[in-house]
């Protein structure tokens, strides 16, 4: 009987001491946002019409790909156009800003902007976060010379290695980090 009495104890005490563990104050998970669309609206510096491309993907997961507009836009010749992004869950009603969270958290995030086929194409960052590293939100993009077929991919990296070679440039090489969402636009540049 006295056995089992101190059995019964230390099976009391052993629950007692994994049900009170340290974690009375868990980290807050910051889960991956919800992205079904993005907007880069591109306005030549010094004045004209704004080109708006769009990708919105509203079963976010399913079947259907993304729809993407302009499928091909026209730019300018030698043009800077200042660019701003924006990423939105329209999944939400009303549609979430998630533009908003990305300035909220800017240390976290970037986005990064990729040329193909397109000479002399270029951006720069305008914004930066409290470290002085670039964010992306807002940009300037330089059209190059005249040209067909090329395409710009945004990417937006949630916690890349900002500190990482070439990051701060926009080279997307060694960022690390996970993709919240990519999307290749068409252009040709007359």
């Amino acid at each position: 009987m006295k056995n089992l009495k101190l059995s019964l104890l230390l099976l009391l005490a052993s629950i007692f001491t994994f049900s009170c563990s340290d974690d009375d104050n868990p980290e807050a998970v910051n889960e991956e946002e919800v992205i079904t669309t993005l907007r880069l609206t591109l306005t030549p510096q010094g004045g004209g019409t704004a080109i708006v491309l769009q990708s919105q993907d509203l079963d976010g997961d399913g079947p259907n790909p993304p729809v993407i507009t302009p499928m091909s836009a026209q730019l300018s010749a030698n043009t800077t156009y200042d660019a701003i992004v924006q990423v939105f869950n329209e999944l939400e009603t009303p549609a979430d800003n998630i533009t908003l969270e990305v300035a909220e958290e800017d240390d976290e995030h970037q986005f990064f902007y990729e040329f193909t086929g397109a000479a002399n194409s270029s951006a720069s960052y305008t914004d930066a976060d409290a470290d002085g590293n670039p964010v992306g939100i807002t940009t300037t993009i330089s059209s190059g010379v005249v040209s067909t077929g090329n395409a710009l991919t945004v990417t937006l990296i949630h916690e890349p290695q900002k500190d990482a070679a070439g990051v701060s440039s926009g080279d997307i090489t060694n960022a690390g980090g996970e993709t919240d969402v990519e999307v290749t636009f068409s252009y040709d540049v007359n």
